[in-house]
């Protein structure tokens, strides 16, 4: 099992999770981005630089996840790409992403997207919080619980 990172975009704590997490039960994390990402020195922490280009990270991690991975990735294109490869993909508020729920998320995307193209004026997402922080660290350390057992 391998935790991959859709860096660009992760928030700074979440990676710090993900640091703490990769250590303490000794799997590799692989940032993915397409810049240089700060991390700290680790044997279990990797950086994939990509070349600049649309979807150029979000290719290079499901061309190279397997069934076993985990993705971390608010993209829900992403998600569902890596979900229908058999990974398991959890959002930076916690949020799992399976068979059973990732096409109401990419639906609800795609219905977003039409309206703001028409020129509805839409809320983008709440600031990422406290609440969120506890949430995904929970779901975190549940997944890797089951995935580890």
């Amino acid at each position: 099992m391998r935790i991959w990172v859709d860096a660009d975009a992760c928030p700074n704590v979440v990676k710090q999770i993900l640091f703490r997490a990769a250590e303490r039960v000794q799997i590799k994390c692989i940032l993915v981005a397409n810049q240089a990402i700060s991390m700290p020195p680790s044997k279990w922490i990797e950086r994939k630089v990509v070349q600049s280009g649309f979807d150029e990270a979000d290719n290079y991690i499901v061309d190279n996840l397997t069934p076993e991975d985990l993705v971390i990735t608010a993209d829900i294109p992403l998600a569902s790409d890596c979900v229908e490869k058999g990974a398991m993909v959890i959002n930076p508020r916690g949020e799992e992403y399976t068979r059973e729920n990732i096409r109401q998320r990419l639906n609800m995307r795609d219905f977003m997207e039409q309206m703001r193209s028409s020129g509805v004026q839409t809320d983008g997402p709440q600031a990422f919080n406290q609440q969120d922080r506890m949430a995904f660290a929970n779901s975190l350390d549940r997944i890797l619980a089951r995935k580890l057992a």
